[in-house]
């Protein structure tokens, strides 16, 4: 026995280094997670007693009358509110349940989601809550480099709050253990301390409050850190699984897509390493053509029933509803004139005779002229300015109060507050609040899922992004555009307007914008914009084909491509990493997608 343990001994010291265990006590993957998820969820019921509405969930029990036609029933505690627009005695009732800001989770923020509720008996009613479910979820990845360094990687899905940079140098003396950022020009470094204590990893991470406690993870839990899980067997095409959705689901060949070529593609994203230098954090990969949904890919634990956060590619929203609602009134449109449309929130601060002639088209092209401006952290309109500030809880009535710092049309600025304006002149031409109408003009007919839009201090719906949407119902607006604004027989938007939202309207480049040709490459790529959709052109070979798309920060992608009848649906992770995400129009979907095209 003494003998074969020797053996044993001799052969794992004859090992290469690189095959030997790594038994540092840093080295391998930590994980921290908290939620916030709302108290208030699943079953509510709703009944008329006379002319008083009661609503019972989980034990709690509240009550309301209708006020100018929209019932809104309030839960003591702030455990949140149910609102029905126009309750009525038969049939199903379309309301929301609005869940209360949780900070506890990344940034404080209220949102609705839609709640349908089935009639049991005369005067009852019964439906689901189903709050968006608010997390963080902390990744630390340790490893060791070729020359012996510790190299670690905090990595976060819901923000991509990876502590400023990509990557640290770890050290630690006995318990105690040191983070640093490697040296860059022109960048402070980044050094964050922790303890390692009784199995666990204890340390402050902004911006989570106080202390937060790195464990190691479950192999269930581990199996989340990659995009695909370890040890698998090599993926190989597979057709999406029909979800009663809407969708037709078909093979790619059925449709002239190469499925070697798109299985190649996501082997390749499941080979992704996250804690890369530089990595791809792709979170879906949804591709539909000639009107089959033929891809349908998910990577680091999303599905196809996880919400996503569309950022910005939620601006989009807007111009899909404006269409809609310009088929019932005509007189509405790009033309109007966004004073007008909100006059009631005046009267204005910096009153300048420029601000009258700012329309819905400035404010789609991001020409409207106001001091707004996303890339610029001085601009009073910026973005972050607009929602960190205290004073003025009208997101709408700040953004109009601001002074007008060029003629309409004349400056290309990239300002969310703009796409926030043109949902609250919906929201006001249409009488209607903005969750409401989107449900009624958009998430209905296209036979939406469960969605969660995000609202602003008011309670109004915000238009500047982050509506939290499924995969496969954001792909739905590229295949009904596709269609002539059609999604299956029911017409969301006019095929004028699908002609006239996508066409060029105007030109990104250092001239428009008023940037010299290096602060311009800093935030911009050379584009063009239609009415909140973004213009560009794939190349695939020695062909060029001209696409529309919503986009938003992280890699939040949908790209139309009418020459070949294909859209396209990216989700990821990448927030704040444009450097990354941008590449994917041309890495994913031209090369990729459009290049598996084979008939």
């Amino acid at each position: 026995m003494r003998r074969l343990l020797w053996a044993t001994l001799a052969a794992a010291l004859a090992l290469p280094a690189a095959a030997q265990p790594d038994v540092d006590p840093l080295v391998g993957l930590w994980r921290y997670e908290t939620r916030a998820d709302p108290a208030a969820h699943g079953p509510l019921t709703l009944t008329l007693r006379g002319e008083k509405w009661l609503a019972s969930m989980g034990g709690r029990i509240a009550g309301g009358v209708p006020v100018r036609g929209e019932l809104r029933v309030t839960f003591p505690g702030n455990q949140g509110e149910l609102r029905i627009p126009a309750p009525h005695q038969d049939g199903e009732l379309h309301g929301f349940w609005v869940q209360p800001a949780t900070p506890a989770a990344g940034p404080a923020q209220a949102y609705a989601t839609p709640v349908t509720l089935r009639r049991l008996a005369p005067g009852a009613w019964r439906g689901e809550v189903t709050p968006l479910p608010r997390s963080f979820t902390l990744w630390l990845k340790v490893t060791r480099d070729a020359d012996g360094t510790l190299i670690a990687a905090f990595r976060n899905p819901e923000f991509n709050a990876n502590a400023g940079r990509v990557q640290f140098v770890a050290s630690h003396a006995g318990e105690a253990v040191t983070f640093e950022s490697r040296p860059q020009p022109g960048r402070k470094a980044v050094v964050l301390k922790a303890m390692l204590d009784d199995g666990r990893l204890r340390m402050a991470y902004p911006p989570l409050p106080g202390e937060i406690a790195l464990a190691r993870p479950t192999p269930a839990e581990a199996a989340a850190f990659d995009p695909r899980p370890p040890g698998g067997a090599p993926y190989a095409y597979r057709p999406p699984v029909a979800l009663k959705d809407g969708w037709t689901t078909a093979r790619a060949a059925s449709v002239g897509l190469d499925e070697a070529g798109l299985a190649t593609l996501i082997r390749a994203q499941a080979a992704a390493d996250p804690a890369a230098a530089r990595p791809q954090l792709i979170h879906a990969l949804l591709v539909a053509r000639h009107g089959k949904l033929v891809l349908d890919e998910y990577f680091f634990g999303f599905d196809a029933k996880t919400l996503h956060d569309t950022r910005s590619a939620a601006k989009t929203f807007n111009s899909v509803m404006l269409g809609a609602v310009m088929r019932g009134d005509p007189a509405f449109g790009p033309q109007s004139r966004i004073y007008d449309v909100l006059a009631g929130r005046g009267p204005f601060a910096h009153p300048d005779p420029r601000k009258a002639q700012i329309t819905l088209a400035n404010l789609m092209t991001h020409t409207s002229g106001l001091a707004c401006d996303d890339n610029d952290d001085a601009s009073p309109g910026n973005e972050e300015t607009l929602q960190r500030q205290t004073g003025q809880p009208d997101w709408l009535k700040y953004t109009l109060d601001l002074p007008q710092a060029h003629d309409p049309g004349a400056r290309y600025a990239y300002c969310s507050a703009n796409a926030n304006l043109v949902a609250g002149a919906l929201s006001a031409r249409t009488g209607t609040w903005l969750p409401a109408l989107f449900d009624r003009t958009v998430a209905r007919p296209l036979q939406f899922g469960p969605y969660a839009w995000d609202l602003t201090p008011t309670g109004d719906g915000y238009g500047g992004g982050g509506v939290y949407v499924r995969p496969r119902d954001l792909l739905k607006i590229g295949q009904a555009y596709l269609d002539g604004g059609v999604w299956h027989g029911r017409r969301i938007v006019s095929a004028a307007w699908v002609k006239a939202s996508t066409a060029p309207r105007v030109e990104i480049t250092p001239q428009t914008t008023g940037l010299s040709a290096e602060d311009f490459s800093n935030v911009y790529i050379r584009a063009r914009d239609g009415y909140a959709w973004h213009l560009n052109r794939l190349k695939v070979g020695d062909r060029t084909f001209d696409d529309y798309e919503a986009t938003g920060n992280g890699g939040q992608l949908l790209i139309v491509v009418p020459a070949v009848d294909v859209a396209v649906v990216i989700t990821g992770g990448n927030y704040g990493q444009g450097g990354v995400w941008l590449r994917w129009r041309d890495d994913i979907v031209a090369r990729g997608v459009l290049g598996a095209i084979v008939r």
